[in-house]
């Protein structure tokens, strides 16, 4: 074929009817202004583990919410030589699961985690296509822009945030010769169920609605769902709630609860606290009639949680029972919780101890993950301003162009856009408890400056207004970054950072603490009362134990996330043990050598996992590592042979994953140690 020939042209007689075929050509006309010719073998650059591991980290949220999803997908298309891919919003693949043999044959042209298949990595598919057009697409067979990926037939829905930006992209890829119509309908059904339950934990402590023309849809994929303030504000809204409302969430931003759905904040909580029924019946702003359910939880006066939902009468004494429970309530994050045996975070917790209702401003250290906003969170809840206000800010998430919006709000026509009657600021806000500023290097220095003078003058000036108003705020401040580095470099304010700096203190890394067994144990109950299990959890030894060895990168995020997942597919004893972690984390640490137990394939399972671990040292060493490499190979190709060719029933043998059988196999070919498929 030759290169100036889209491939578009040659499969559109065989194409099925509604396949965008103006994108794909778009994508192809894009590929070539990118320097790609279809007929050339693409480079791989493949991340580290300890590069997969941060980006994975840096996207944990999307991740934990896809990974139970594409599980539950991955049951329904089993054995149809296929495979789920998960990536971020620059097309980089997080994970990836699915049939054995379609995963090794996907290895060969880097479907894989740690591979990024944007356009102007791969050219036209429909990963990268999706990311670029912004909607769902399939690219089938020789569509593909490059020769090398025309065995594949790929169906890729884009994943947006609760706020309506682009996340990632979660992908059903397949050999082009199996395609099926209803891929693409699962993979957008998907998609949907992880939005949906990326929306309701971002909004969790706000009113939420959920609604749909029949009653029947309420709780289900159809039902839309919009989050408000507790005055009424719109906040946002989920993809089927646009799509029955036929409003756009930046039209939606204009409106209010009672422009909606023509009824007061104050009357929908009357209906929730005094009804019966088992839905509410809600009148839209088109004059359509819509059944309704409605949630309303927040924190009171830093008190625990309390909640409203239908049906009301329950819920409401219930809420009215946590509105006066003392402060000691279960769940309530205070200093001597989290006080679980390390030295260092004990003399921690005792520095901080003596400097509570002091006025002293608190600067919180350490790694990304490490617990500082739950430390903060604790500082404010064993303070005297624990029955008042606490507001996280989040200094790295917000865009530049609002983060002074956030901060110090604006009155009604400040600028262009403004909401009417103007907006409260995160310090006004905060007033009479805890301002807690996260991530505090990543504040633009433009705006320390104005920090600084709240700080110092405590009153704050919102955008557009005429006078000062008066704030009494405690400040906690947290970074992961080197401050005195950053004002070295002009990028920090010295004067903004002594202000800051009243009392420093570092939060050691989970791979430096003692008390990890600990922290296990706790996470662990707090599983099974939040999955509602009999069984109490445990970790088996020869896992904790290698626990005990791992460094952690992702601190106490990566571990929570990771026993979320163990708990979910452990087993009636309750005890987790290597085959219920995820087989990335399991080939990271090298957890075959352990999981081998007690069959006869321990010290061969060794040499497979060890094999894969870089060896360092002189000329000999390396000698001695190309020989264990050799070994391996060796030992997986006969284990291959043993079973007749089967990757699964060879790394259960092994005690390795199906990742690292795979690997060896490579390296067995390449060693002439057996021949190529």
């Amino acid at each position: 074929m030759r290169d100036d020939v889209h491939p578009v042209s040659l499969a559109a007689a065989n194409r099925p009817h509604g396949w965008p075929a103006p994108a794909i050509q778009k994508a192809h006309e894009r590929s070539e202004t990118f320097g790609l010719r279809a007929s050339i073998q693409p480079g791989y650059d493949i991340l580290s583990d300890s590069g997969l591991a941060l980006k994975r980290e840096q996207n944990q949220t999307l991740c934990a919410h896809a990974m139970p999803v594409m599980e539950t997908l991955h049951e329904q298309i089993v054995n149809t030589q296929s495979m789920i891919v998960l990536t971020n919003a620059e097309g980089l693949i997080l994970h990836s699961i699915g049939d054995d043999d379609f995963l090794h044959r996907a290895e060969k042209v880097a479907l894989r985690p740690g591979a990024n298949w944007a356009e102007d990595r791969q050219g036209t598919n429909a990963i990268g296509t999706s990311l670029a057009e912004g909607c769902a697409m399939v690219v089938h067979g020789d569509q593909h822009y490059l020769a090398a990926n025309r065995f594949l037939t790929c169906s890729s829905v884009p994943i947006l945030d609760p706020y309506g930006d682009l996340i990632g992209v979660l992908d059903v890829t397949g050999d082009h010769r199996s395609y099926h119509q209803h891929t693409m309908a699962l993979a957008k059904m998907s998609v949907q169920m992880i939005e949906n339950h990326l929306f309701s934990t971002a909004f969790r402590d706000v009113l939420q609605v959920s609604f749909h023309g029949r009653a029947e849809f309420l709780g289900t994929l159809m039902e839309g769902i919009i989050a408000f303030t507790d005055d009424g504000r719109f906040l946002s809204a989920n993809r089927s709630a646009q799509f029955q409302l036929g409003l756009s969430l930046a039209a939606l931003r204009t409106h209010t609860l009672t422009s909606l759905f023509q009824i007061t904040y104050a009357q929908l909580i009357d209906r929730l606290t005094h009804g019966v029924a088992p839905h509410l019946m809600l009148n839209l702003h088109n004059g359509a009639v819509v059944c309704a359910r409605a949630q309303f939880r927040r924190a009171s006066l830093g008190q625990g949680r309390a909640a409203i939902d239908v049906p009301g009468s329950a819920a409401s004494q219930a809420m009215r029972a946590n509105v006066g429970a003392s402060r000691s309530a279960e769940g309530l994050s205070r200093l001597v919780d989290l006080d679980t045996g390390d030295a260092r975070v004990a003399a921690l917790i005792a520095k901080v101890r003596k400097v509570l209702g002091k006025d002293i401003p608190i600067l919180i250290t350490g790694e990304t993950g490490t617990g500082k906003e739950l430390l903060a969170q604790a500082i404010h809840n064993d303070s005297s301003r624990g029955d008042g206000p606490f507001v996280a800010v989040n200094c790295a998430s917000i865009p530049e162009t609002l983060i002074e919006c956030e901060l110090f709000g604006y009155e009604e026509g400040a600028f262009t856009g403004a909401r009417r009657k103007g907006a409260i600021g995160k310090l006004m806000q905060a007033n009479g408890g805890t301002l807690f500023l996260d991530e505090i290097g990543d504040m633009p220095y433009s705006l320390q400056v104005r920090l600084l003078r709240v700080l110092q003058e405590r009153v704050v000036t919102p955008l557009g207004a005429a006078r000062a108003v008066p704030v009494d705020v405690s400040i906690i401040c947290a970074t992961h970054r080197n401050l005195r580095e950053m004002i070295a470099d002009n990028q920090f304010r010295e004067d903004l950072y002594y202000r800051i700096n009243g009392l420093a203190v570092r939060l050691p890394a989970l791979r430096e603490r003692s008390d990890l067994a600990v922290v296990v144990e706790k996470m662990l109950k707090q599983e099974t009362v939040d999955g509602g299990r009999g069984q109490a959890l445990s970790v088996a030894p020869d896992l904790m134990a290698m626990f005990g060895r791992y460094a952690w990168p992702g601190n106490f995020r990566q571990l929570a996330n990771l026993l979320r997942t163990a708990a979910a597919m452990v087993e009636d004893d309750g005890v987790i043990r290597w085959e219920h972690l995820p087989d990335d984390f399991v080939e990271e640490v090298g957890g075959g050598s352990v999981a081998a137990g007690a069959s006869g394939s321990s010290a061969s399972s060794l040499a497979v996992a060890s094999a894969d671990a870089p060896v360092a040292g002189d000329a000999s060493s390396a000698h001695d590592g190309a020989r264990l490499q050799d070994v391996a190979a060796s030992v997986v190709a006969m284990t291959l042979a043993r079973y007749g060719g089967n990757v699964s029933a060879a790394a259960r043998a092994l005690g390795v994953s199906r990742n690292t059988v795979y690997r060896r196999m490579v390296a067995a070919q390449a060693r002439g140690l057996v021949g190529e498929d």
